[in-house]
């Protein structure tokens, strides 16, 4: 069995799909895992200057280990290295790659990983992958890194040209990702889930509202993939509802009205999760249409659809084989009735939707892809 050097975003910072997979793919073998190496230069401003001085410095953002929320495999390593995120330049680009391999190989020769599989989920480890060119390389894409927000696009995607060229396998999380790629190399895994974690019956949050109104919530990053003039407009029109946003505000201002039925709680642990979307009247899937949503597979889909109360969406390719088990709706009139019509009759889904879709069923699939390397 081939161990694994991973190239990921922080370990324990955000419950991403590679992080699901790969510490299911670590009860097997050795894991080591390298924490972000950016996808984009930093801006003048003292977020991005933190954030690139701790990569300079080799330090990683703090790990939620000790609460509980990511059980670290004891056969995974986690490390953080010093780099420049995302270079630009050839000169840059040849400089820094060097840098990273000067600080991996006594990692790697120190762990005496056997002939170890090179895995990135970010097109960024490209120069120091072709340096570790004696091993077979994976590509595993969850995201359009060409619409991404945040992301230097240009510079991410000239790494994610080299990257897939040199790779021996590119995995993509959908099927719109897949078509962009050689079919020869690639193969289509989408998103797990937890579902025993999300259905297991559950008690309600104590900070969830209880005022007696029905409840419409979300959780994930409050970024600009959401439709904010939809949502403000529906909480405007329906003060007899509340409405739950649970994760970290990315944008430089809250975007959803200030009113008396609106309730930030913040990011929560993932295993929390539950006591949330169990409890609420009903799951919300608010997305703009855009090119990145458009390539998306999010993993809370399968999660809410887990929780079984009733989903309310807009549309995006992602629903396809679950319509018949959300509510798309496509503007304010469309969302007020449908919430109207869900609290009226209280309904669950039904059970076991997504049981046969765990992430280890995905780890068993992708263990075949690797050893076929």
């Amino acid at each position: 069995m081939r161990d694994l050097i991973v190239f990921g975003e922080d370990f324990g910072a955000l419950p991403s799909s590679t992080q699901h997979l790969v510490k299911r793919l670590a009860e097997k073998r050795q894991v080591l895992w390298i924490n972000s190496i950016g996808l984009r230069k930093p801006n003048f401003n003292l977020k991005d200057a933190k954030r690139a001085l701790d990569k300079l410095l080799g330090k990683g953002k703090s790990q939620t280990f000790a609460r509980g929320e990511v059980i670290k495999p004891v056969s995974m390593t986690v490390a953080t290295i010093k780099t420049f995120p995302a270079p630009k330049s050839h000169w840059a680009r040849t400089l820094t790659a060097k840098a990273m391999l000067r600080q991996l190989k006594p990692m790697i020769e120190k762990l005496n990983l056997h002939d170890p599989i090179i895995w990135t989920s970010l097109p960024t480890a490209a120069d120091v992958c072709r340096l570790l060119d004696k091993r077979s390389t994976v590509y595993y894409c969850g995201d359009d890194f060409g619409s991404l927000a945040g992301v230097d696009h240009e510079t991410v995607l000239e790494h994610e040209k080299s990257l897939v060229e040199h790779a021996s396998l590119v995995i993509t999380a959908s099927d719109k990702l897949y078509g962009k790629f050689p079919l020869e190399k690639t193969c289509l895994l989408t998103h797990g889930v937890d579902s025993a974690q999300f259905s297991n019956p559950t008690q309600p949050a104590p900070d969830l509202p209880n005022r007696g109104k029905p409840t419409a919530g979300f959780y994930g990053s409050l970024s600009d993939w959401l439709d904010y003039d939809l949502l403000n407009q529906t909480i405007a029109t329906m003060p007899d509802w509340d409405f739950v946003f649970i994760g970290q505000c990315e944008l430089a201002k809250r975007p959803i009205i200030e009113a008396d039925n609106v309730f930030y709680l913040g990011p929560k642990p993932h295993h929390e999760l539950p006591r949330y979307s169990q409890h609420w009247t009903v799951s919300l899937l608010p997305f703009v249409l855009n090119q990145q949503i458009k390539a998306c597979n999010p993993l809370k889909l399968k999660e809410y659809l887990a929780a079984r109360r009733p989903i309310v969406t807009t549309d995006f390719p992602a629903l396809d084989g679950y319509r018949q088990h959300v509510n798309v709706i496509s503007d304010v009139s469309s969302m007020v009735t449908t919430l109207e019509a869900l609290a009226a009759t209280d309904s669950k889904l039904p059970k076991g939707l997504v049981d046969n879709e765990s992430w280890d069923y995905r780890a068993n699939t992708l263990e075949t892809y690797l050893e076929a390397l």
